[in-house]
C-alpha cells in the first residue's frame, strides 16, 4: 500500500507538489493511520483481532480521510452534507476494512512470512514525507516526523513489515485471478456498442383540449381528486432573530473606516489580468519546433503531453500573472499572445518554450463608491461578531423577564411576524419574510411547527451563528377546500389533465403506427417533428435524448423495436434504428481498460472472500460502547447497532 501510494503521489505532477501534504497526514488505510493514532490510551480500542488492536483514533482518522471523498462522489460541497444513514454505512465498511487489515496481517505471521531488512529500509527511504529537499531520505526529517507523532522508528519497522508480509501473503491470490474472454468481450460489448434511434416527443403543454370544462365537469373532478385541493396548515409565528448580520446593520461605519479597507484589499479591488497558459519545454530548438507543428495541427493537450517525450516538462499554469512567470522574456510574451494560439519556440533558461494561451481573465479594477457597500457589510459583520456572545445574554434575559415584546431595540435583533405553511410560504404563496440564509429559514420553520401553540419562547441557537426565539400565537389546521374554493384551482387541473391525456392518445397513435411498420421512420406520411439521434452508447450518453428512453433503448434486442415512456411533462417514442458493436482490435485502450477493471473487481472480491474466511480463525472483538460513540459522532445521533 505504501508504494502504492508513493507511485500515485509521485508519478503526477499535482501529486508532486502535494505529495508532501499527504504523506505528512498520512491519508491511508495502513501505516498512516497508525500514526495519527499514536499515543491514544490502549483502552480507546475500537476492535481487537487477535494481538493487533483498531485505536479509536485510528477509526476516526479513517473515516476522516473517507468523508470527502464520499461527499465528493455525490456532488456535495461538504461532508456534513451527507445523509445520516450514508454515513452510517460508510463508517461500518471503513471499520470492517480495518479489521480485513488486521486479519490478513495476522494470517501472513502465521504463515511465517519474512520481509527482509533491507525491504523494510526501501519501504522507508521511498516514503515522501522522509525526503528532504534533494529528493533523498533525511534522517533528522525522519526523526523529527516520528518524534511529532509520538512514533517511535521501532514501532514504524514493525508496521512496515507487517504491511510487507500482508502483500506478500495478497499478491499470489490476486496474481491467480483470470477474467475469461467471453466475459471481458460481453462487458466491452455492452460498454462501447453504439446505438441509433428516431424519436418523438409529445409534450403535454402543445395540446390544445376542445373547450373549457363545463360545471359538471369541474365537479367530477373535484369529487375523483379530493387529496389535490387542501389547504395545508398555516401557523401565526412571531420571530426574533439575532445574528452578526443583524447586529451589523444597526452599526455606523465610518468613511474613513471604509476608505482604509479600500486601500487594505487594493489587490482585491484591482486585479491584473491573469491568464491559463499550457507549457511545455524540452532540451532543443528541433523539439520544440516539431512540437509546436504538432500542437498547431490540432493536436490536444493528451497528446502533447506524451509527445514532449519524458525529459520535457509539460505543465498547466492556471490563473498566473506576468509576475509569476520566472522568465521575464517568457512572461512578457505569455501576456503578449492571443488565446487559444500555440507559441514558441522561446528561448528560456530550463531550454526551449512551446506554449499555448487557453483563457483570458481581463485585468478588473473596482472604484471605492462600486464598493461601499460591501465594505460597510464586511467590517459591519467583523465588528459585530465580537458582540454577539454579550448581545444574546442580554436577549436571553429580556425574553426571560418579559418574552417577545419587551425586545429592546438597541440589541440588533430583528422581529417579524406572520403567517406561513410548513413550506415557509405565506398565503400568497410567496416566501415569510424571515431573516437569516436557507439552513437558518429552515431551522426557524421546523421551530415553529414544532412548537406548541402558547408555549414560552425560548431562544436557540441555530445554524450559521443565528439565534432565534419563536412564539406560535396562532394555528389553522390543514383541510380541504371545498368546489367554491377550489373552483379554479380545479379548472387548472382538469385543463392539465385534459392536456395529459390528448398527448397521451396522441403518442399511443405513434407508438402502434411504429410496431406496425417496423419503426417510426416507417410510417406514412412521415411523423413531423421526428428526430434522428447520433450515435450513443453507455458510457456516452446524449444529454438530448432523455435517460428514460436510453435505458430502454439498451434493453432491446433488435432495430424495428419501439418504447414508449412519459419524461418531463412530455410523452417520447422511440425506434431503435441501428447497433454498431464494436471491434476490440479497433478500440484496444477500451478493451484493456474494461478487462483491467473485470480483474481489480475480481481481486477484491477473492480478497474480501478469503478476509471472510479469515473471521473464522481469529474472531474480531468490537467494543460496541466505543463504535457506537464514533458511530455518533459520524452520523449526529446515536447508533445502537453493534457496528459489526
Amino acid at each position: 500500500m505504501l508504494s502504492f501510494l508513493c507511485r500515485v503521489f509521485i508519478d503526477s505532477w499535482v501529486g508532486r507538489i502535494v505529495a508532501g501534504l499527504f504523506f505528512l497526514a498520512f491519508i491511508g488505510w495502513g501505516v498512516g493511520d497508525v500514526l495519527m493514532g499514536i499515543g491514544t490510551e490502549r483502552a480507546d480500542v475500537a476492535a481487537r483481532v487477535g494481538e493487533q488492536t483498531i485505536l479509536v483514533q485510528t477509526y476516526q482518522n479513517a473515516l476522516q480521510s473517507e468523508m470527502p471523498q464520499i461527499a465528493q462522489s455525490m456532488h456535495l460541497s461538504d461532508p456534513s452534507q451527507i445523509p445520516s444513514a450514508t454515513r452510517e454505512q460508510v463508517a461500518q465498511q471503513v471499520l470492517q476494512r480495518l479489521v480485513l487489515q488486521a486479519e490478513i496481517a495476522l494470517a501472513a505471521d502465521r504463515h511465517g512470512l519474512i520481509v527482509p531488512d533491507s525491504s523494510v529500509r526501501d519501504e522507508i527511504f521511498s516514503i515522501p514525507a522522509f525526503k528532504g529537499r534533494d529528493g533523498r531520505f533525511d534522517r533528522a526529517l525522519f526523526n523529527d516526523r516520528l518524534r511529532r507523532t509520538g512514533m517511535s522508528e521501532g514501532r514504524l519497522v514493525d508496521l512496515v513489515r507487517q504491511e510487507q508480509a500482508s502483500r506478500m501473503l495478497l499478491q499470489p491470490i490476486r496474481d491467480g485471478v483470470g477474467v475469461p474472454d467471453v466475459m471481458t468481450r460481453r462487458l466491452f460489448d455492452f460498454e462501447a456498442q453504439t446505438r441509433t434511434i428516431d424519436l418523438v416527443r409529445v409534450p403535454f403543454d402543445t395540446q390544445q383540449p376542445a373547450a373549457a370544462p363545463t360545471e359538471a365537469q369541474v365537479a367530477r373532478y373535484y369529487a375523483n381528486h379530493p387529496w389535490e385541493f387542501q389547504a395545508p396548515e398555516y401557523r401565526h409565528a412571531r420571530i426574533v432573530v439575532l445574528s452578526a448580520d443583524t447586529i451589523g446593520h444597526q452599526l455606523d461605519i465610518s468613511d474613513a473606516d471604509l476608505r482604509a479597507a479600500y486601500q487594505a484589499q487594493s489587490r482585491t479591488f484591482n486585479t491584473p489580468e491573469r491568464r491559463n497558459v499550457q507549457v511545455v519545454t524540452v532540451p532543443t530548438q528541433d523539439r520544440a519546433m516539431a512540437l509546436r507543428a504538432r500542437w498547431v495541427d490540432g493536436g490536444n493537450w493528451a497528446d502533447v503531453q506524451k509527445a514532449a517525450g519524458k525529459d520535457a516538462a509539460a505543465v498547466e499554469l492556471p490563473g498566473i500573472r506576468q509576475g509569476d512567470v520566472p522568465s521575464a522574456e517568457l512572461g512578457r510574451q505569455i501576456f503578449a499572445a492571443p488565446a487559444d494560439a500555440t507559441q514558441g519556440p522561446v528561448q528560456s533558461e530550463g531550454g526551449w518554450v512551446v506554449f499555448r494561451v487557453t483563457s483570458i481573465t481581463p485585468a478588473h479594477s473596482a472604484a471605492f463608491d462600486d464598493v461601499k457597500q460591501a465594505l460597510h457589510d464586511q467590517i459591519a459583520h467583523t465588528r459585530a461578531d465580537a458582540l454577539v456572545a454579550e448581545r444574546v445574554q442580554k436577549l436571553q434575559d429580556a425574553i426571560a423577564g418579559g418574552g417577545l415584546d419587551s425586545i429592546p431595540a438597541d440589541l440588533g435583533a430583528v422581529a417579524v411576524s406572520g403567517e406561513l405553511d410548513q413550506s415557509g410560504l405565506t398565503h400568497e404563496g410567496t416566501p415569510a419574510p424571515i431573516p437569516g440564509g436557507d439552513a437558518a429559514r429552515q431551522a426557524i420553520i421546523g421551530r415553529i411547527f414544532s412548537q406548541p401553540k402558547g408555549a414560552n419562547p425560548e431562544l436557540v441557537q441555530g445554524p450559521d451563528g443565528v439565534w432565534y426565539a419563536v412564539s406560535v400565537d396562532g394555528v389553522t389546521p390543514a383541510h380541504g377546500l371545498d368546489l367554491k374554493e377550489a373552483g379554479a384551482r380545479v379548472a387548472a387541473a382538469w385543463q392539465a389533465e385534459a392536456r395529459r391525456h390528448m398527448a397521451d392518445q396522441q403518442a399511443t397513435t405513434f407508438y402502434t403506427q411504429a410496431q406496425e411498420h417496423g419503426g417510426l421512420g416507417q410510417v406514412t406520411p412521415a411523423i413531423a417533428g421526428l428526430e434522428h439521434s447520433q450515435p450513443i452508447s453507455p458510457i456516452q450518453p446524449a444529454p438530448e435524448i432523455p435517460r428514460e428512453v436510453a435505458a430502454l433503448i439498451f434493453r432491446l434486442d433488435h432495430p424495428g423495436q419501439s418504447v414508449m415512456v412519459e419524461t418531463d411533462g412530455a410523452y417520447v417514442v422511440a425506434t431503435l434504428t441501428g447497433i454498431t458493436h464494436p471491434d476490440p482490435a479497433t478500440r484496444k485502450p477500451l478493451y484493456d481498460r474494461v478487462r483491467a477493471g473485470l480483474l481489480q473487481s475480481m481481486g477484491d472480491d477473492i480478497e474480501m472472500s478469503y478476509g471472510n474466511a479469515l473471521e473464522g480463525i481469529v474472531r474480531p472483538k468490537p467494543n460496541n460502547a466505543a463504535i457506537r460513540a464514533v458511530m455518533a459522532e459520524v452520523t449526529g445521533r446515536e447508533n445502537t447497532g453493534t457496528g459489526q
